[in-house]
């Protein structure tokens, strides 16, 4: 037990190390800055000009890329009178393609009548972008869906920069100002978002928390400006990439059959040479990805092997791992209270982990001990021949 112990402590104080690291240095969006010479300041040939209305941009600013704001859709009724009419009233967008992807609840028939009423309702929008739907084709053999989706959307897009954004993620007023505000400062070709992880239920607040924590606690955030490519990861939530940057990678057509497409990306971008930029989305881009416990098993198993490399043998390890890591140090402090050490690294984790990207969620750090228990079955489900997502199977 001796080693045992050093090893889960030596591992949390890593983690934590790492963590610290990225509470100073991992960037969140925030509120858009509007362009301007001196924030706060004008210049004083400006004395008699009248003041500029909020949102307009200043005439020695440089010049924006058209934007082009993509939303791959498959079976979404239950969610687009929500989350729709945000990405319609987003300033800074020269175009919204929703793409329906062989849905069968409506969504196609329910997103055309939300667009429809918003051409009609245009003087009430601060946004003027062009609006429309398109009809996907079914994905040709090899091909997972969304990443066919994306390739299809990506051909009839005419932006400079693509901004892909999941029919579930919540965007608040200025989002994707922020967005390509905090693209521009990091320099990146490619640029993805985080979003705040909402929960509605026990089961899930044990699970999806946890891609902040891998997040935070494995990456940070000063490797994505060094020479390192297997510093690489991505959320396909919203992502982001200039036209220049998808001809280098070959478009969607080199992840075709990655159901984890977005660290497929992500890691080719870094092999390109190419700038991978990363941002939390705050109060600004949030999605509650799953609905319940058994919905979030199925979601995050589908493509938990492929983030492990493949490897069936380092995904067991890893469970395994996290049982000792988390879960036996307080069973273990009954008998010997230095395990109240590791106990309260692991708690500690979370809690930071919780205050940098969900503050009011924060008090779900008293469920760390659970989580790895919680998370079996997603690495069982992980560990089968075939993935099953919206009808759909998957290899």
């Amino acid at each position: 037990m001796t080693f045992l112990f050093r090893a889960v402590l030596g591992f949390l104080l890593v983690k934590l190390a790492t963590l610290l690291v990225n509470l100073a240095c991992f960037p969140a969006l925030g509120t858009p800055v509007r362009a301007s010479r001196h924030p706060g300041a004008r210049h004083p040939s400006d004395r008699h000009r009248s003041r500029p209305h909020p949102g307009e941009r200043h005439p020695d600013a440089p010049p924006q890329p058209s934007v082009s704001l993509l939303v791959p859709m498959r079976d979404e009724a239950a969610t687009l009178a929500q989350f729709l009419p945000a990405m319609l009233s987003q300033a800074g967008v020269s175009e919204l393609i929703v793409l329906d992807d062989q849905s069968d609840d409506g969504s196609a028939e329910l997103a055309h009548s939300i667009l429809a009423n918003s051409g009609r309702a245009n003087s009430g929008r601060t946004s003027s972008a062009a609006v429309r739907l398109v009809r996907g084709t079914p994905p040709p053999a090899g091909w997972v869906g969304k990443n066919w989706a994306c390739a299809q959307l990506a051909e009839v897009a005419s932006g400079d920069l693509l901004v892909y954004c999941d029919a579930d993620v919540q965007l608040a007023p200025g989002a994707i100002e922020a967005v390509l505000q905090a693209m521009a400062r990091q320099r990146a070709d490619v640029f993805s978002v985080f979003p705040r992880q909402l929960t509605g239920s026990l089961g899930e607040a044990l699970l999806t928390p946890l891609i902040d924590d891998v997040l935070l606690c494995f990456l940070p955030f000063g490797l994505l400006s060094v020479d390192v490519p297997a510093a690489a990861t991505a959320n396909g939530s919203l992502l982001a990439l200039n036209r220049r940057a998808l001809a280098e990678l070959a478009g969607f057509a080199a992840v075709r059959s990655e159901i984890v497409e977005d660290v497929a990306i992500a890691r080719r971008t870094r092999q390109a040479g190419l700038t991978l930029g990363l941002a939390l989305g705050a109060d600004l881009v949030r999605t509650r990805m799953y609905h319940g416990y058994r919905q979030a098993v199925t979601g995050l198993g589908r493509g938990l092997l492929g983030v492990t490399g493949g490897s069936r043998l380092r995904l067991v390890a890893a469970a395994g791992w996290h049982l000792a890591a988390y879960t036996l140090p307080p069973v273990a402090a009954l008998g010997r209270r230095r395990w109240l050490v590791p106990f309260g690294l692991g708690l500690a984790e979370r809690l930071l982990v919780g205050l940098k990207c969900h503050p009011r969620a924060a008090w779900q750090a008293i469920l760390t001990p659970l989580c790895p228990i919680a998370f079996l079955p997603v690495a069982a489900q992980a560990l089968r021949g075939q993935q099953q997502w919206k009808g759909r199977s998957y290899p």
